[in-house]
């Protein structure tokens, strides 16, 4: 069991015993020299040296406690500190060089410093031609995963995640169960899949599984990787358009044939039986020719249902992907000369449609068109129908007639496969072509009916590469069923977390207005996997906190309520133990009286723990801890969650060599070291 660390004394205990003494014995000085002045009664310079003889011991120890402050004990602590930022991290900068009478350490400190980094340094050459080509594999590991579009997951034989890709990352957006170290069942939790994975042989050989996942289902293709671990590979594809076509518009017409034959040959045999019937035989003429009938016009009712739906799958197919129509105008104008481009006007909108054919298409229209019309200025437009796009073309005159854009659908377009016509591309789009004339009276357009793609707002920006993608070293973890208590720090999965929130007065109604974490996995953290969530308080945020959060009414305006928000926190901590600063007033703020969910998990607190570290040094407070271990905020993150979170992670990757180098390596004994700290001011704000 950890014990609570033994160290200087703290520095108001010192001076409060400096003070004490020096105000007994400057007392006690004044009441003998008084009681012998009044006994003795002496003048001149005997009763200036019998004042002077009492009052010397209290100034004497006043005196050396000054001088012990300045010369020692404030050197001690200075050292003390460049001694934990130099464990924490050797290349931290020097700040505190010895002074007082500590000052002659100066050139052994730096022999030290210069001593380690060296060591380090000969240590990085001695690997450095190993790690060349390991990084060399590696940079190309993650060039890989990056522009590889087949989503795709690493597990070990525990079923944590330790790789993943882009494509993975987007297939999966927004789903909590994604991350280094976590478990694969947290993501999809198919029973099918988990029976898979347990008869998957050691040769390689691939077993395929189709696995829901949402409202979407996903054919994954399951890979031992021979000669690992019990490593498992995952290839993942989404099939839902392909299986909605499969069990709707195939299986109708599918459904659909027998009917068809059914009428065929009711027709031919009423035909045959018409052809041979004899002369005189009117009635039974009369009903052959109503079955005929009948069977024709059922037999053209259900050949209008079949165009129906062969129309639908073609919408449904997968080459029809969503497209901004912004990205659709800029490839055009690649293909075309610079003197020829089209200029976008009004509001981009998504559509559905394949993006080379639309291209060769609408390459193949704008040619056409200044064929007809000549060198004359054209525009892009995207109007939003009812339940269709309009993908407009735009020029200053008359509108085409009917019979030109007869002619114009009909021409092949030779560079896509099987040579189509224009007329097969629209069909493929379930589209046509029109014109019609603007309402100023001056411009025309020529107008396609697109289908419409279910998403709102402009493409993300792209990401860049992060460096979290994989983490081999998660297969080297203790399992996941393993004690939790007994288990390495640097084996912990973690989450930092922080709040801010309207007020300091929790208890008398302030609440959270934003929540932000971040991962460590492996005693590494992980820089993009980061929760970060406005919320709504239900109240208006006084200006004073919003002058040291920045948050505003309007920022929050929209945002889930604390009983929404708290259960997708939750689902972010999964299995992990949470760390914070100061984390009593954090939990507070997230679990209010009736929150209805518990963080039950194991508690680290970076405040408790640097306390117990450094009993005898002032301030621990996470601005002084974070200049303490050469820490910083990038601009614009203090006093926000997510900012105040990360420097917290930071912290505590800093405090956990200290915390080895004292034999506290388990979750266990560091519970219990900061719980040593804890004293009753612990649920302020930090």
């Amino acid at each position: 069991m950890a014990r609570p660390l033994a160290g200087l004394p703290r520095r108001q205990r010192l001076i409060g015993l400096w003070l004490l003494l020096s105000g007994v014995s400057l007392f006690g000085g004044a009441t003998f020299a008084l009681w012998l002045d009044t006994l003795f009664q002496p003048q001149g310079i005997a009763r200036l040296v019998l004042w002077a003889g009492c009052f010397s011991g209290g100034g004497t120890i006043f005196l050396v406690g000054l001088l012990l402050e300045r010369q020692l004990f404030t050197p001690l602590r200075h050292l003390q500190v460049q001694l934990a930022r130099l464990v924490a991290n050797p290349d931290a900068r020097d700040d505190y060089p010895p002074e007082g009478w500590l000052r002659s350490l100066g050139p052994d400190l730096v022999r030290v410093r210069e001593a380690w980094r060296s060591d380090r340094a000969r240590l990085a050459t001695a690997h450095a031609e190993g790690a060349r080509s390991a990084a060399r594999i590696r940079q190309e590991l993650e060039t890989l995963l990056q522009v590889l579009e087949t989503p795709l997951l690493l597990c070990d034989h525990h079923r944590r995640i330790l790789l993943f890709n882009q494509a993975a990352e987007t297939l999966f957006e927004e789903h909590s169960g994604l991350g280094l170290g976590k478990r694969l069942e947290t993501l999809l939790p198919a029973a099918s899949l988990q029976d898979a994975l347990g008869q998957l042989p050691a040769d390689g050989t691939p077993r395929e599984v189709l696995v829901p996942s949402g409202e979407r289902w996903l054919r994954a293709m399951l890979r031992r990787v021979p000669g690992s671990h019990g490593e498992t590979l995952l290839t993942l594809a989404d099939t839902t358009a392909a299986w909605t076509s499969e069990m709707g518009a195939r299986a109708e017409l599918l459904d659909g044939l027998p009917r068809l034959r059914r009428h065929g040959a009711s027709l031919t045999s009423a035909a045959d039986a018409l052809s041979a019937l004899p002369e005189g035989e009117a009635d039974m003429r009369r009903r052959l020719e109503g079955v005929i009938e009948e069977e024709s016009q059922a037999l053209g009712h259900d050949i209008e249902g079949l165009a129906g739906l062969v129309e639908r799958m073609q919408q449904e197919g997968a080459r029809l992907v969503p497209l901004w129509s912004n990205d659709l105008w800029a490839s055009l104008n690649e293909r075309l000369p610079a003197d020829r481009q089209i200029t976008a006007v009004g509001m981009p909108a998504w559509l559905k449609g394949d993006a080379i054919a639309l291209l060769v298409l609408l390459e193949s229209l704008l040619e056409r068109l200044r064929d007809t019309l000549g060198e004359i200025p054209l525009e892009g437009e995207v109007c939003l129908g009812n339940r269709r796009v309009y993908l407009d073309l735009i020029w200053p005159g008359a509108p085409l007639t009917e019979r030109q854009l007869g002619e114009w659908q009909q021409r092949h377009l030779a560079s896509l496969p099987l040579n189509p016509r224009v007329a097969d591309v629209l069909r493929q789009h379930a589209s046509d072509a029109w014109s019609l004339a603007d309402g100023d009276g001056e411009h025309a357009r020529l107008r396609l009916p697109l289908p419409a793609a279910e998403r709102v707002g402009a493409p993300r920006p792209a990401t860049p590469p992060r460096p979290e993608f994989h983490d081999f070293g998660i297969a080297e973890l203790p399992a996941p069923d393993a004690e939790l208590a007994a288990r390495p720090l640097r084996a912990l999965e973690v989450v930092a977390f922080d709040t801010e929130t309207t007020g300091l007065e929790l208890r008398r109604g302030d609440t959270v207005i934003s929540i932000g974490a971040c991962r460590i996995v492996n005693a590494r953290l992980l820089a993009s996997e980061t929760f970060d969530l406005y919320v709504d308080p239900g109240k208006p945020i006084p200006p004073a906190s919003t002058a040291i959060h920045g948050i505003t009414d309007d920022e929050v305006e929209g945002a889930p309520p604390l009983s929404v928000a708290l259960p997708r926190f939750r689902d972010y901590v999964g299995d992990a133990v949470i760390l914070a600063h100061n984390a009593a007033f954090d939990l507070l703020a997230l679990q209010p009286p009736g929150a209805g969910i518990e963080l039950d998990m194991p508690v680290l607190d970076t405040l408790l723990i640097s306390r117990a570290l450094d009993a005898s040094l002032d301030g621990h407070d996470l601005d002084t801890l974070a200049e303490r271990y050469d820490l910083s905020f990038p601009p614009g993150t203090r006093h926000t969650a997510l900012g105040d979170a990360r420097v917290t992670a930071e912290l505590w990757l800093s405090l956990l060599p200290r915390l080895e180098a004292r034999g506290i390596d388990t979750l266990e004994k560091a519970l219990t070291l900061q719980a040593s700290a804890l004293n009753k001011e612990d649920a302020c704000a930090s």
